[in-house]
């Protein structure tokens, strides 16, 4: 089977399994919850969790679990990232924000449940055969990753640095902070909880901080050409940062050191590389 085919069939079993989690209520909150988390997205994240995990023998069924709370943390990221107070986006995959839909107070609950229904998901997770302290290990991480020493304080860099302060090495903890820490979170995920050794371990994690680099540059690419084509006015980036042809030259040099982490550790995943490679476009 064709590696896009295989990678369809994870996206679709993360769809049906996220419309399971959500489908218990009809209460406005499961409403806002259902418009926001269903209403489209790549599902780069939970495919991570899975890929890696299946790298080190886990079983998808097992994975599941794990890979749709990340994607729920993602989505209450995008949820708060989106209100006026943050970047103040209107539109989000092409469909109105979800404060925009039902209010920026329906909108800050909504992403609230989200993160709180992420960790009851974890909590209960089946974890593999015999690897029961990898569960504790991945919900650890998934916490620090994404707490206040990670994506929260990307979020809070992104919002109070001037333009005038960043520099290449601010500019790229920004990165792996708000965008790189959950990436780094489903890589990481699936390989403990494949009890993979140290080495293996420490390779997954540098693949994972080289794609998330390489995922917001891409975005930072695709932001520019857009609002280029709009003449407006944008927040800094990385192409604001570095220019449009020195940061297509840093995405593919971070998706090559991104599989070259996997190949020195010896670590064949068909599906991580294309994942890595489809960033170049």
């Amino acid at each position: 089977m064709k590696v896009e085919n295989k990678l369809l069939q994870k996206k679709r079993a993360v769809e049906n399994e996220l419309e399971s989690i959500l489908s218990p209520e009809d209460s406005v909150l499961f409403r806002a919850m259902r418009q926001t988390v269903l209403s489209g997205g790549k599902r780069f994240r939970p495919l991570l969790v899975l890929c890696s995990g299946e790298l080190f023998g886990v079983p998808e069924n097992l994975l599941l679990p794990y890979a749709c709370a990340v994607e729920l943390i993602h989505n209450y990221s995008l949820i708060h990232d989106d209100l006026p107070s943050m970047d103040n986006d209107d539109f989000r995959r092409g469909k109105p924000s979800c404060h925009k839909v039902f209010g920026e107070d329906i909108a800050l609950l909504t992403g609230d449940s989200l993160l709180t229904l992420a960790f009851e998901v974890l909590a209960k997770a089946s974890s593999p055969p015999g690897s029961y302290p990898q569960k504790e290990m991945v919900i650890s991480a998934i916490c620090q990753l994404a707490g206040v020493k990670g994506m929260i304080e990307g979020q809070l860099l992104d919002i109070t640095l001037a333009p005038e302060k960043m520099t290449e090495e601010v500019v790229h903890d920004l990165i792996l902070k708000k965008t790189g820490s959950l990436i780094i979170a489903s890589v990481k995920s699936g390989a403990l909880l494949g009890q993979a050794s140290p080495f293996q371990l420490e390779a997954m994690v540098e693949y994972g901080k080289n794609i998330g680099l390489a995922f917001q540059i891409r975005d930072d690419i695709l932001d520019s050409v857009e609002n280029k084509k709009k003449n407006s006015l944008f927040r800094p980036n990385y192409v604001a940062f570095f220019g449009l042809e020195e940061a297509q030259r840093r995405l593919k040099g971070f998706v090559e050191a991104g599989i070259k982490a996997l190949d020195e550790a010896s670590l064949e995943s068909e599906e991580l590389r294309f994942l890595a490679f489809r960033l170049q476009g």
